[in-house]
């Protein structure tokens, strides 16, 4: 999926359906916003967080650096929304 353009609300959307699936156990009455943090809201743990990357890499055929395991990339759907789509576009580390 890597070598064609990936429309940000298809990411988001394949992303939500991944979460309410292996994090919220099929519960989609369990909302959460774009910008919502899912360690804040409970929604994943530290080894949720190796789901989520596993999923990405998966998904998108990209990888995920140690130095790109921030909140920053990874912490909510815009987040992760940004993330792969940098990636996709042949942008390097998100690290500032």
């Amino acid at each position: 999926m890597s070598d064609i353009m990936v429309k940000s609300n298809e990411v988001k959307t394949a992303l939500k359906e991944f979460m309410v699936a292996n994090f919220l156990f099929g519960q989609d009455s369990l909302k959460f916003d774009d910008d919502d943090s899912f360690l804040e809201k409970g929604i994943i743990d530290s080894t949720g967080i190796l789901e989520l990357i596993s999923y990405l890499e998966e998904t998108y055929t990209i990888s995920v650096e140690d130095d790109e395991l921030i909140p920053e990339n990874l912490d909510s759907v815009n987040a992760v929304d940004t993330f792969v789509r940098r990636k996709l576009n042949g942008a390097g580390s998100a690290n500032s």
